[in-house]
């Protein structure tokens, strides 16, 4: 490897999560903010999220169930 052209590598970078979670990681940025991270995410908490909004389908499909 060249020398002085690789950016600074921190190895126990701060991650912090908007959930509250904070974990270290390496980076090659000191400090991040995520929006979502393993403890909050659905697929690793086992919880899923329903939402209350109907998909495009379902909308679509009630209109047309009206015109009948």
């Amino acid at each position: 490897m060249k020398k002085d052209i690789h950016p600074r590598y921190f190895e126990k970078a701060k991650v912090r999560c908007s959930c509250g979670a904070v974990f270290e990681v390496g980076s090659t940025q000191e400090n991040m903010e995520v929006e979502i991270c393993s403890k909050c995410h659905p697929f690793y908490t086992g919880k899923e999220r329903i939402s209350g909004q109907m998909g495009r389908v379902q909308k679509f499909k009630q209109r047309m169930a009206k015109k009948k």
